[in-house]
């Protein structure tokens, strides 16, 4: 939206999967001594895991003479591992994403034996070794190597009569309050998701205490306000989303619906004379993205995302759409697609004739944000090494950017470097690296759309990466790295002296709690730029906390402990999120 013998992850960011990438060519078992270089990189452990789909109603395909054959019981514990470890890069037909395809007319070619061994012993190109791993034990590398060779199950779809029965408007627009009713200062308040309570708490950014805890979907993977600041939308990982309306004393859910099975994204739209009025949600599964009401949840239309893939012209049965922004320069949302690299310029002024510029971009898009004019969308391809930049005046194609090893920026970091101008940065989940990219044609067009400089952070296995228009500090976690100590820090750099290197802040030692890992996730400014919040993010049966730094003095400023912050993950300023402020 990753650990290796971590269970879950962020969501976005964010829970485990892997991949069972199979080379027909390579037909050895892997020699004992080469387990070691199988083992993961922080990058490799970050994969999207589809763990709702793996409860939903796929049955048991019908058995063929000669395929070994599996119980109900057999079939729905692999298939509860498959969902969860592996479709993130084989899909969920098992046609292949960032992994190789594992269809039977390969599976079974390769046959019993050689699946166990690779599921066994992994491979140099990056199958992790489940079984010398110890993340599956003997029985579950002999049943996966089983399940492989039948025919993968197919989830149900997901279209308008599906949407239309889960639709709910708890309270109507016309009995909503005209003004707002509470005191809080709204711009300055947080939306934290609760990951595995399936909550999200709303903090009050000024007194920092817990304003409402609110119901929502499985593991809310980001939050996005409308245009107006009075709307909160939540998508979770089981793709239901809640409308919060923020006038209401206290915030309260109006609206909700589900948009498919799995899904990551929501955005609202943000064109002037348009504020308010559309919502979009992407799903993982089915492959689509619907467009809603924005004061309802109303869904309007479903367009499916499946197709083909920009290069090569085969068609692609579960393209996932990745990351929805809302263009500042037309009534359109950016609508990323992961698995078939398109980058879709999605026309709301007609929906019943909708109008959709289709760009070909790189495959694996996830996410990103707009450069520090609000012009130009910087998304990462992660499993490409690649940001693409779109022109969302001119809806173009403006470069492809090589970067570092899996770039996952967040929304990135937008800042003045003192010899490059504008920039915008992304940290990396398979290297140690920050790429600084040049973001400013027009004063500084030799630099435009270039690495100009590379950092060197902590370690790999960064998520995000953060700064602010009034803040002199570049701010890049590390919750993914294997080290306890590198996990749960944060590397801060001087903008205005880069070649200085990094300072490291305890933020799991700060928080005061002693134990689990104390994964740190995911800086989030105020609305005054003055201060940074960091998740402590520990297991469900765990302490966990949010600490607060003072941005100026990089000192501790504040913990906020409550028994309510169950796994807290991502953290969403109204002020800062509205405004695209990063």
């Amino acid at each position: 939206m990753r650990e290796g013998l971590l269970r879950s992850v962020l969501g976005a960011t964010l829970a485990a999967a892997v991949t069972f990438a199979i080379h027909a060519q390579a037909a050895e078992q892997p020699k004992p001594e080469d387990i070691k270089k199988h083992e993961t990189t922080p990058g490799e452990r970050y994969e999207p895991s589809l763990d709702v789909l793996q409860k939903e109603g796929a049955k048991l395909p019908g058995t063929e003479a000669g395929i070994p054959s599996l119980t109900e019981a057999e079939f729905d514990h692999a298939k509860q591992i498959y969902f969860q470890r592996c479709a993130g890069c084989h899909g969920v037909l098992r046609n292949g994403a960032t992994g190789k395809p594992l269809t039977t007319d390969i599976t079974r070619e390769l046959g019993f034996d050689y699946l166990k061994a690779f599921i066994t012993y992994g491979s140099p190109a990056g199958m992790p070794n489940w079984g010398t791993s110890g993340d599956l034990s003997e029985q579950e590398v002999d049943l996966m190597a089983r399940y492989l060779l039948n025919e993968p199950p197919q989830p149900p779809e997901f279209g308008m009569p599906d949407m239309k029965a889960t639709w709910k408007v708890i309270v109507p627009v016309d009995k909503r309050p005209t003004k707002q009713m509470n005191d809080l200062d709204l711009d300055n308040l947080f939306s934290v998701t609760l990951r595995d309570n399936g909550q999200i708490a709303l903090i009050d950014g000024n007194t920092k205490k817990i304003v409402e805890v609110l119901t929502t979907g499985y593991a809310v993977h980001i939050s996005r306000l409308s245009a107006s600041g009075r709307y909160l939308y939540t998508i979770g990982r089981d793709a239901k989303i809640d409308l919060i309306d923020l006038y209401m004393d206290p915030p309260a859910t109006v609206a909700e619906v589900k948009v498919g099975l799995e899904a990551r994204s929501v955005e609202t739209s943000k064109m002037k004379g348009w504020e308010d009025k559309y919502a979009i949600a992407g799903a993982y599964w089915p492959p689509q993205y619907v467009i809603m009401d924005g004061l309802t949840l109303e869904p309007l239309k479903v367009v499916s995302t499946r197709g083909m893939i920009y290069d090569t012209q085969v068609y692609h049965p579960e393209p996932r759409v990745a990351s929805i922004v809302a263009s500042h320069f037309h009534p359109e949302f950016v609508v990323n697609v992961k698995e078939t690299g398109h980058i879709l310029m999605v026309n709301y002024e007609d929906i019943k004739n909708l109008k959709v510029t289709s760009i070909d971009a790189e495959r694996f898009l996830h996410d990103g944000g707009f450069d520090s004019t609000g012009r130009y969308f910087l998304v990462a391809a992660n499993a490409r090494n690649t940001i693409a930049v779109v022109d969302t005046k001119e809806d173009k194609l403006v470069a492809l950017i090589k970067t570092g090893t899996k770039p996952h920026p967040g929304r990135g970091a937008n800042f003045v470097h003192p010899k490059y101008g504008p920039v915008w940065a992304t940290s990396h989940l398979g290297d140690e690296t920050i790429s600084v990219i040049g973001t400013d044609p027009v004063g500084h067009p030799e630099y435009a759309w270039k690495v100009v400089e590379t950092l060197e952070g902590q370690g790999g296995g960064s998520l995000f990466i953060k700064t602010h228009p009034k803040s002199t500090n570049l701010y890049v976690d590390t919750p993914l790295n294997p080290e306890a100590e590198i996990a749960s820090s944060v590397a801060v750099f001087d903008i205005n002296n880069l070649e200085a290197g990094y300072e490291v802040l305890p933020i799991g030692e700060w928080s005061g709690i002693t134990e689990g890992v104390r994964r740190v996730v995911q800086g989030e400014f105020n609305k005054q730029g003055t201060e940074i919040w960091f998740s402590v993010w520990n297991g469900k049966d765990q302490e966990s906390a949010i600490v607060v730094v003072d941005d100026k003095t990089r000192k501790l400023k504040a913990v906020i402990r409550d028994k309510r912050l169950v796994t807290p993950t991502g953290k969403f300023n109204v002020y800062n999120t509205r405004n695209d402020v990063y």
